[in-house]
């Protein structure tokens, strides 16, 4: 009891013991989770219109909102999801219960939309604002449109993308969760600045489809190669090719006529100090919430594009709005059919074939700096937008590949129960070369100990593990024991030792592990950079593990090995 005593009190132990809570607060695992997580929400959907809304990308797994009843009935599985939307009727009204309220939904038809070659007249209402009596007054017109046709296939989808809810904050790739994984290679040598752009391009534009479980990340080869990793769980191989194929149709439109798209028409976004950032002939000021910051930035445009705004504004009236004078026109920017975004025009561009125009807009916040952050985040949004379809080098597909889920749950569990055998038959090798309890429990402590806080810190920080990201566990646990073993010879020889202390020896051992330490780091560094990116969880989770053995969980060791082997 003695012994045990002094354990509780070393400071060695009671670091790894505060290590431990940590890492099981950040894991906060619940196999008793119920329900199915939502991972996305479809726009304009049953769910969408409901107010139930897409998690962000941010949210830790166990945060997540997840559907607990539908119509009262408890909702166990996916297939118990799907057995109800079949049922499902035009116009029926039901509940879904989350664990964070209660929606009342409606099932909405599904049409098929035909479009003819023929179009028809069609007469609108628009408010103008009238200078001469300075109100704003109905004004008639008639537009051509298109004509369509209408055909009814059956009930629309709710719009809820769900998997079965997590037990624990530890996200997984799309090893172990299933999903598609695409590999893109510029055409030609790009410039980190044009290769940062593209990724947030490519953001935008798989965000547009309400996709929240998305990572876009650059990699590189050994060679210099540029790569970008585009990985969305859940979701096929054809869906993410299909999405990458299709966004980059932008349109700028006035009055429901075309004046320019991405691509060809935008010859040139800025993106330098010089001409773009916080408006300097505005700049910030205070309003009733806080600070409201003004940004600017310059386009061109090709004659041709310049030429049909100069046609599409040279009728609109001119309107004054808070001391400025804009046209009765607004610029409406589309991205695949979308609206995106709205901005108003400036009266010095009715009729005037200009090329270069500037861009404005603002941002708001509860101070001046938030305030400015916000304008700035706007902006860069804005020129993401316009720069859409005519990205600074063509993308190529080089690689795609579609994960199974039900590949990554059968991987889980042949993983846990040969990590336990592994734990079971080093204990028991253990035993046999030490004959001692003392030493062998621990061991299988400390190898727990040490998965947990790379589980806690994997958590923390959100990294998706990966079956990359567990083989690098695996060596670190593996070099683990490899040093525990050093420890207990070391010890257990330098106590019995004439000449030499058991301190000396145990100071011996830590020098081999410290040098056996940087030399694996060192090892992993490349890694973490090259590979395309397919071997950065390999190297992260190595360093990580082995950082954290040399410094909470090998000290911790040898303390209980000092204490519980001592006559």
């Amino acid at each position: 009891m003695g012994k045990l005593k002094k354990a509780t009190r070393n400071i060695r132990i009671i670091i790894l013991l505060v290590f431990l809570v940590l890492a099981l607060i950040a894991i906060h695992p619940n196999p008793w989770a119920e329900g199915l997580a939502i991972r996305n929400v479809a726009k304009n959907s049953s769910a969408s219109i409901a107010g139930i809304q897409s998690p962000t990308p941010k949210v830790t797994p166990m945060s997540r909102e997840r559907m607990l009843l539908i119509n009262n009935k408890p909702i166990h599985s996916l297939k118990d999801y799907y057995d109800f939307v079949n049922t499902l009727e035009i116009n029926r009204t039901f509940t879904i219960k989350t664990n964070k309220n209660i929606y009342k939904l409606t099932a909405l038809p599904e049409y098929k939309i035909t479009y003819l070659n023929e179009t028809e007249n069609k007469t609108i209402i628009e408010e103008v604002y009238n200078e001469t009596t300075n109100e704003t007054v109905n004004v008639t017109k008639t537009i051509e449109v298109q004509k369509f046709e209408k055909e009814l296939i059956g009930v629309a989808d709710i719009g809820l993308a769900l998997y079965l809810a997590p037990t624990t904050n530890i996200r997984k790739g799309l090893d172990l969760s299933g999903g598609s994984r695409v590999m893109l290679e510029p055409e030609d040598k790009i410039s980190k600045q044009d290769l940062d752009f593209t990724i947030d391009n490519i953001k935008q534009r798989l965000n547009v489809f309400g996709l929240t479980d998305i990572i876009v990340r650059p990699a590189s080869d050994l060679e210099g190669n540029d790569f970008i990793i585009v990985e969305i769980a859940g979701a096929t191989k054809e869906e993410v090719k299909d999405l990458l194929a299709k966004q980059g149709k932008f349109e700028a439109k006035i009055a429901n006529s075309t004046v320019f798209r991405g691509g060809n028409d935008v010859t040139y976004v800025c993106r330098t100090p010089e001409c773009s950032g916080i408006d300097p002939q505005v700049g910030c000021g205070q309003i009733t919430d806080g600070w409201s910051c003004r940004f600017r930035f310059s386009i061109a445009l090709s004659p041709e594009a310049a030429q049909k705004q100069a046609e599409a504004t040279k009728d609109l009236e001119i309107v004054i709005e808070e001391e400025q004078d804009y046209l009765s026109e607004s610029l409406l920017l589309f991205l695949d059919d979308e609206l995106v975004d709205e901005l108003r025009i400036g009266a010095d561009l009715k009729g005037n074939p200009v090329t270069d125009i500037s861009i404005s807009g603002s941002g708001v916040g509860q101070t001046q700096q938030a305030a400015m952050a916000d304008a700035l985040k706007n902006m860069k949004r804005l020129q993401t937008i316009l720069i859409t379809g005519s990205l600074p080098v063509k993308l190529e597909i080089v690689k795609t590949d579609t994960i199974s889920p039900v590949l990554g749950e059968e991987f889980i569990k042949n993983a846990l129960l040969i990590g336990l055998v592994a734990i079971l038959a080093v204990a028991a090798t253990v035993f046999i070369r030490y004959k001692k309890l003392v030493v062998s429990i621990p061991m299988i402590i400390n190898m727990v100990s040490e998965a947990i806080i790379i589980l806690g810190v994997a958590a923390l920080i959100g990294w998706n593990l990966d079956l990359a990201a567990i083989a690098g566990i695996i060596i670190a646990i593996g070099t683990g024991i490899d040093h525990q073993i050093i420890i207990t010879d070391e010890t257990l020889i330098g106590k019995k030792a004439k000449f030499a202390s058991w301190k000396d020896k145990l100071k011996k051992a830590f020098f081999i592990i410290f040098a056996a330490y940087f030399t694996t780091v060192v090892a992993m560094l490349p890694l973490y950079r090259v590979g395309a990116g397919l071997l950065k969880g390999f190297a992260l989770t190595t360093i990580l593990g082995v950082t954290i053995g040399v410094l909470i969980t090998r000290p911790a060791f040898a303390a209980i090995i000092e204490i519980f082997t001592q006559d």
